[in-house]
């Protein structure tokens, strides 16, 4: 039975997607236009096996090299740059483009999705821009102007079909324009895989029931797809005719529901001391952002990932304790707790720790005559020196101990070079 479309979103959403962001920006800064560069941008160049975090339009059509690709298998050309990736500096432009979103619209009307990717809603522009297609163009023009960065678009009364009508159309043409009346035409006949939204897993269980295609999803009933996929049938069910009820959200006022790091680490870890040390980088890293959101919270996650070559993939325990904190030695001390509990002697290779369970801080509750109060004033201040002084003006001793990450901790955004 086929939904009815009079109850379904009708918005203007538009879904936008830098083109090969990273290595666009990399061509840009070497006064090369982003279609005509033969560039990669790799995690590490020292590094062979690095991986290829983003390829220029014309390498992926010319060499067959794209995101996820090894730096050994780029081909050794005079015409391929290969540059080593700038993560603050991509940081700061996503920063600039969502400043000119917000030029445009207030910010509860953009959504960014990740560092290169947003969806906008339109709705109301059309008095002082023109219409949706009107207030894209002069989006795409900007982005243009300032950044010399080229972007794909589309268009839709909703999130998930805009996202697919820019996936499907818009990165080849660079505006792409759907709505409930094109999904026979141009959603239907997309392979499951070819749709946003639908995982492999997903994917491999409808194979199973001979469904391979978001038609042949849409022809299935809404009971049958919630009977035997739950919350996620129904979404399955609405997505294939086109239509998602999600109501386009920004985030820049959201208070984090937990912040953490995470690392995966060079080597095989196997002394105990070592993993804690690292423990401790962590901790030290996660009480200094949560005390710069001027925050404090009570629970905290560990998660261990053990190396391939062990038969556990690791765990994910989590403590919540009685006092709200943000202190790196409250963090820490909580976190071993959960290490000496479930670990039990495999080799290491990555390491998550986060503080959730938030409250906005304020110490005049707390016991103000108490060593915690001092100890918070304390780190207030060592924050501060490091602030203005570097990062290496005052800090533990423990980071000079064997198997320390705080060097590459302090140097890296997401894993990859500052």
């Amino acid at each position: 039975m086929q939904p009815d479309y009079s109850d379904a979103p009708h918005d203007n959403i538009l879904c936008i997607d830098m083109k090969s962001f990273y290595a666009s920006i990399e061509s840009v800064k070497r006064g090369i236009h982003p279609l005509k560069s033969y560039l990669a941008v790799v995690g590490d160049r020292n590094r062979s096996g690095s991986v290829v975090l983003a390829a220029s339009t014309a390498l992926k059509k010319k060499y067959g090299i794209k995101t996820g690709s090894r730096l050994y298998e780029i081909p050794d050309r005079e015409e391929i740059i290969i540059a080593e990736a700038n993560m603050q500096l991509y940081l700061d432009i996503s920063m600039q483009i969502t400043e000119l979103f917000n030029s445009y619209l207030p910010l509860n009307a953009v959504h960014i999705y990740s560092i290169d990717e947003a969806w906008l809603n339109l709705n109301g522009t059309s008095a002082k821009y023109g219409s949706p297609k009107t207030t894209a163009k002069k989006i795409k023009k900007d982005i243009w102007s300032r950044f010399s960065l080229l972007c794909s678009m589309g268009i839709a009364p909703n999130m998930f079909l805009s996202k697919v009508a820019m996936d499907i159309e818009g990165k080849k043409t660079g505006l792409s324009i759907w709505n409930y009346k094109d999904v026979p035409e141009k959603l239907w006949p997309l392979k499951l895989s070819e749709c946003w939204g639908i995982g492999s897993r997903i994917e491999k269980k409808l194979n199973n029931i001979g469904v391979h295609t978001i038609g042949q999803l849409a022809n299935l009933p809404l009971s049958y797809l919630e009977n035997k996929f739950g919350i996620i049938g129904n979404q399955l069910y609405y997505h294939a005719w086109g239509i998602d009820y999600s109501n386009l959200e920004g985030h820049y006022d959201d208070r984090p529901k937990n912040i953490g790091r995470g690392i995966t680490l060079l080597r095989d870890y196997k002394e105990i001391e070592e993993i804690k040390t690292v423990i401790f980088n962590l901790s030290e890293v996660v009480a200094k952002r949560v005390r710069n959101n001027n925050l404090s919270g009570k629970t905290i996650s560990l998660t261990v990932g053990y190396s391939k070559t062990e038969k556990k993939k690791g765990f994910n325990r989590q403590l919540t304790i009685n006092q709200r904190t943000n202190l790196t030695e409250d963090i820490y001390n909580t976190a071993i707790l959960i290490f000496d509990k479930y670990y039990e002697g495999q080799i290491v290779r990555k390491i998550t720790l986060s503080l959730g369970n938030f409250s906005e801080k304020n110490y005049n509750q707390l016991e103000l005559f108490e060593k915690k109060y001092k100890k918070v004033k304390i780190n207030k201040v060592r924050d501060k020196l490091a602030e203005k002084m570097g990062r290496d003006v005052v800090y533990y001793a423990r980071n000079l101990s064997s198997g320390s990450i705080k060097n590459k901790i302090d140097n890296t955004i997401g894993g990859h070079k500052k």
